[in-house]
């Protein structure tokens, strides 16, 4: 796969939610240029090129990260806050795209510098719809910082 032109980093370590977030964003013209990794530690492997991505150039980055909170090795907070606290990548637009809907947490996210929180919807229907809507906001209609 040629890393160079990812445009959605996706961060899920759920198999059955990254299958239906991938179809909703193939169905609405999004995921040509997607690369779905499995935990944090993977994510920052991809951002920082190393790793399974040190080939990756480091002067290309994704339009969007759409980050799960609650993931094995790195947490989406700690991946966040590494994203965002880091002058090269803090214009990277991060949406947390998670099942949690506790106040702490979205908090949390909102203080460590998160673009939008979103709370996966249960209904596979409002799921499609939640999705679809991410992609066209995000790359679509929003301006990019760099």
């Amino acid at each position: 796969m040629d890393y160079d032109n990812v445009e959605i980093l996706f961060v899920e370590d759920s198999k059955d939610d990254a299958v239906l977030t991938i179809r909703a964003l193939t169905k609405s013209g999004f995921a040509n240029k997607l690369h779905h990794v499995v935990d944090g530690a993977e994510a920052l492997d991809f951002i920082y090129c190393r790793g399974a991505y040190s080939s990756r150039n480091p002067s290309e980055f994704p339009k969007l990260i759409l980050l799960d909170l609650k993931m094995p090795k790195v947490s989406g907070t700690e991946v966040l806050e590494r994203i965002k606290s880091d002058p090269v990548n803090k214009s990277i637009p991060v949406v947390m795209l998670t099942s949690s809907n506790e106040g702490p947490d979205i908090e949390k996210c909102f203080a460590l510098g998160a673009n939008s929180y979103i709370v996966k919807p249960v209904d596979s229907d409002n799921f499609f719809h939640t999705i679809k809507e991410i992609g066209l906001y995000w790359m679509i209609l929003s301006q990019p910082a760099h």
